[in-house]
């Protein structure tokens, strides 16, 4: 019999769900052993059911494994959500409400005070917030998120330059990838040749406010939020996968590009220091190329964890400016849940 923890996947016939099952297959802490999806798929085999569109095939023990509805009678007790944000509120809190513990790539429950808005190495103390849930909603089981696609490799390049010498204001500008809008997403004749500045789903304004929760310092039962100021455009690109991001950063305390790349370079937290399965080496890697990180050659470094940055120089306006790169629907979405989850259970939670 294994000893490795089932788990399941709500939404496993969307995008997220189908790269949660090809992160999840051969995992060596969590067995796969549940999938579920909206009443459309329910009671239907899993190849049956589902439009696959990973590289890989599905796996083929999983092809005649049936789905099941979203609801909290799976035979496991830790889920990955890759619902839609359409359903995804309610879904989630009643098998929080049952006690399972619910990692979701979802952006319902991102900015509640007593729900953890997660990135291992930067804020794992933000774990501290499940007993607050538990007591305030009466709940044995919990929801814990990871952020926005794009947030995640701003706040990978961001944290470690905020703790080192203070970040004031910053902005950004996008460059987000079509995998990002979920399949099928917009048109070729809407994207070919083209550039779209504006992404649905209040997009600039969860990278706007988000990282100043995940940058913020636990106090008790809640988060007091980082004080620095965010303003950003969010644009969809003819690219397949990969969020770049242009950065600019007014400083607290000044600092060179040097000094910038080596407090990136060494940047390393907890994940690493446990050894977690998904966790990169380098959770932030610097390159000096002038011409990268670039998303056909950048996105799967660390296995599509690690956030890649450069083009670090100074800059007229702010202090410092710079590209980050991040794969958005590994880090930035379902290989993200999953190392929240890593984190979680070497932490005692699960």
């Amino acid at each position: 019999m294994s000893n490795k923890i089932p788990v399941g996947v709500l939404g496993a016939t969307g995008a997220v769900g189908q790269k949660f099952v090809t992160l999840l297959e051969g995992h060596p802490w969590f067995e796969l052993t549940e999938l579920a999806a909206s009443d459309r798929s329910s009671g239907k085999s899993f190849s049956e059911a589902t439009t696959w569109r990973q590289y890989k095939p599905i796996p083929e023990w999983l092809r005649a494994r049936t789905v099941k509805a979203c609801e909290p009678n799976l035979d496991c007790k830790v889920v990955f959500s890759g619902l839609d944000s359409s359903v995804a509120g309610e879904i989630e809190e009643s098998f929080a409400r049952a006690g399972y513990i619910v990692l979701t790539n979802s952006k319902n429950h991102r900015m509640d005070d007593d729900v953890p808005l997660l990135i291992p190495e930067v804020n794992p103390e933000h774990l501290g917030l499940i007993k607050a849930q538990r007591n305030r909603r009466g709940w044995s089981g919990a929801i814990v998120t990871n952020p926005n696609c794009s947030v995640i490799g701003l706040v990978m390049a961001l944290a470690p330059i905020h703790r080192a010498f203070g970040i004031k204001r910053v902005i950004v500008a996008t460059m987000q990838a079509l995998s990002g809008a979920g399949y099928p997403g917009p048109s070729a004749i809407d994207m070919l040749g083209n550039v779209i500045p504006y992404i649905g789903g209040n997009e600039e304004e969860k990278v706007e406010t988000e990282p100043l929760k995940i940058m913020g310092a636990l106090e008790g039962d809640h988060v007091r939020f980082a004080n620095l100021l965010i303003s950003v455009h969010t644009n969809r690109v003819f690219v397949e996968d990969g969020h770049l991001e242009c950065v600019s950063v007014e400083l607290e305390k000044k600092a060179k590009p040097d000094d910038i790349a080596r407090v990136l370079e060494s940047f390393r937290s907890l994940p690493q220091e446990l050894k977690l399965p998904s966790a990169p080496e380098n959770p932030v890697i610097v390159t000096g190329e002038r011409d990268r990180p670039q998303p056909r050659f950048d996105r799967d470094a660390g296995n599509g964890m690690s956030a890649v940055v450069g083009r670090i120089r100074e800059c007229p306006v702010f202090d410092i400016r710079f590209v980050v790169l991040s794969h958005n629907t590994i880090r930035g979405a379902a290989g993200a849940s999953i190392l929240n989850a890593e984190l979680m259970k070497s932490q005692g939670y699960f």
